[in-house]
């Protein structure tokens, strides 16, 4: 049952195309269960994370044992470092909402500018990717599409924007979760010693600032045609470089965990000094497009903050840029590092090796407790609530209330992470690795396409890179390919498919009160979200040539 297991890449034979068909199961199971049959997300999960262990056992020989204690490493992964970082993150947002100060925020975003073309700019665009960067799953749609909505936004096209501007930041988003989970899936996956987190994140630096160039004018096209293109391109052209430059920067040079953190806020802060010398010549009465301001939204347009309650309300973000700025120091993080602080060991009973007989990287798990994001973002939070004095209590209840939020979240991510694990570890990642490596070349095209579809179904890039991530290097090694060009790709192309994903769609739909047509705001984003992807495959395809190939990390 816990006898040692190695992976064999063409269980049923000589075709790996029949092992193939098998392999693909568990993937088609998520695929037809979110996509198809619209089940809860948590359960396709759950659904899939059987199939994937009766494959494991039944057609790939692996023994029960080493089968469950895989999924149980997967799983403890998904909870650690990942939702660790996310429901931290997210408790740090509920205490600026308890404190009142949340509202204080965005009152002080309606203030820039009365044009709505602007405010999309700066609402959804800068102020979501701030929230994507701390929260993500959804949260940035949730609550920018409310704030659209009271600043007058018509429903349709409040979730239009908010959905189009939830893009470029989602691979950087909930302090690159999504990076983190691709460097754990990869790392071991290929002999190449860039698969880790920084040079991954470095690379998908060097792919996602072009759709952040391009976004803030696809948001002023929709609201407003070709005029709003032509009266306020300056202020999203603005807000698309500075982005797309701190983005680059950032995770490049600084810290991968803080990029989008950094980016929002200098997209804003740019925006908004750009305002000081320039507005737009003409501000277009839009007020046939949107219902009338209720009374609430008078009385939150109306009322004055002082600068000590704006600064307090803009303070959270700034502590959390402190303190992992502090603990990416080179020192510190080295000594962070380090046993107590960080632990490594093999996972007890779990003896995997690879097709070539070395045991595999991802059977010893790392448990940095103190360094991990998600403590550190225990510690901003402590600080956040004594600063927008928010009582012990209150806090404890408000990180009691993230828990209930999460509860679904929360089993789909350990779910999904168990599947990955399963597939990564039984070999069956590693035939449809060798099965797509037959496209050769055109299979940098396809590589971002792959990451779109996984999080169009999965809603979450983190979800999809823990899937594909793995099969995106296996495929690179076979078709002599870039792994790091090509893991990068799968989150890259991803960020697009978050968009058109079911539960993005349900998440904005149910915010603007349009629950059961969330086919008609699919109808309005579908076309930008494929627009989008072909740029982002084209990109992908020329940085795998000679024309672009210098963008690509080299091995050390």
């Amino acid at each position: 049952m816990f006898d040692q297991f190695q992976i064999v890449t063409d269980p049923v034979g000589d075709s790996v195309a029949v092992s193939a068909i098998f392999a693909v199961l568990p993937l088609l199971t998520l695929f037809v269960l979110l996509g198809a049959l619209r089940m809860r997300a948590w359960l396709a999960g759950v659904i899939s994370l059987l199939v994937a262990l009766v494959v494991a056992v039944v057609v790939y020989a692996m023994p029960v044992g080493q089968a469950v204690l895989s999924a149980t490493e997967g799983a403890a992964f998904g909870f650690f470092p990942i939702l660790w970082i996310v429901i931290n993150a997210i408790w740090v947002y509920n205490l600026t909402v308890v404190s009142g100060h949340f509202d204080v925020l965005r009152r002080s975003m309606e203030r820039v500018s009365p044009d709505m073309r602007i405010q999309a700019v700066i609402v959804a665009f800068c102020f979501g990717a701030l929230l994507e960067a701390l929260a993500g799953f959804g949260t940035p749609v949730a609550v920018t599409v409310v704030m659209l909505m009271a600043l007058g936004f018509r429903p349709v096209k409040a979730a239009t924007v908010a959905l189009i501007a939830n893009t470029a930041p989602v691979a950087f988003g909930a302090l690159a979760t999504p990076i983190t989970t691709l460097g754990t899936v990869t790392a071991g996956a290929a002999d190449d010693p860039r698969l880790n987190t920084d040079t991954l994140g470095a690379m998908v630096g060097r792919q996602t600032p072009i759709l952040a160039v391009v976004v803030p004018l696809v948001l002023v096209a929709v609201i407003d045609g070709k005029r709003g293109v032509r009266q306020t391109w300056p202020v999203a052209l603005v807000a698309g470089v500075v982005f797309a430059g701190a983005q680059f920067a950032a995770s490049n040079y600084i810290s991968v965990p803080l990029t989008d953190i950094i980016a929002a806020l200098l997209a804003a802060a740019a925006v908004m000094l750009l305002l000081r010398a320039w507005r737009p010549a003409e501000s277009p009465d839009l007020s046939t497009e949107q219902p009338a301001p209720s009374s609430g939204s008078v009385a939150v347009a109306q009322k004055r903050d002082t600068r000590a309650e704006v600064m307090r309300a803009y303070a959270p973000y700034l502590i959390i840029i402190v303190i992992f700025s502090i603990a990416n120091l080179g020192p510190i993080k080295s000594a962070l590092a380090e046993s107590p602080w960080t632990v490594s060991f093999h996972w007890p009973g779990l003896d995997v090796l690879g097709a070539a007989g070395k045991p595999l990287a991802s059977t010893t798990f790392t448990l940095g407790w103190l360094p991990a994001a998600g403590t550190l973002m225990i510690l901003a939070g402590l600080i956040t609530a004594v600063l927008l004095r928010v009582g012990p209590r209150p806090a404890l209840a408000a990180y009691g209330r993230t828990y209930v939020e999460l509860r679904h979240a929360i089993v789909t991510v350990m779910a999904v992470l168990a599947l990955a694990y399963v597939l990564n570890q039984s070999g069956q990642t590693n035939t449809l690795g060798e099965f797509l490596a037959q496209a050769g070349g055109f299979f940098l095209f396809l590589s971002s396409i792959l990451g779109w579809i996984g999080v169009a179904v999965t809603g979450s890039d983190t979800s999809a890179n823990a899937l594909f991530g793995a099969l995106q290097v296996q495929t690179a090694a076979d078709a002599g390919l870039d792994p790091v060009l090509l893991a990068a790709a799968n989150s890259s192309g991803g960020v697009l498919g978050k968009m058109i994903s079911p539960q993005n769609l349900a998440i904005a739909a149910s915010a603007v009160g349009m629950a059961g047509r969330e086919g008609d705001i699919f109808r309005k984003v579908v076309g930008w979200s494929l627009a989008l992807l072909l740029v982002m495959c084209v990109l992908v395809t020329l940085q795998g040539t000679p024309v672009l190939d210098w963008m690509v990390p080299a091995a050390p």
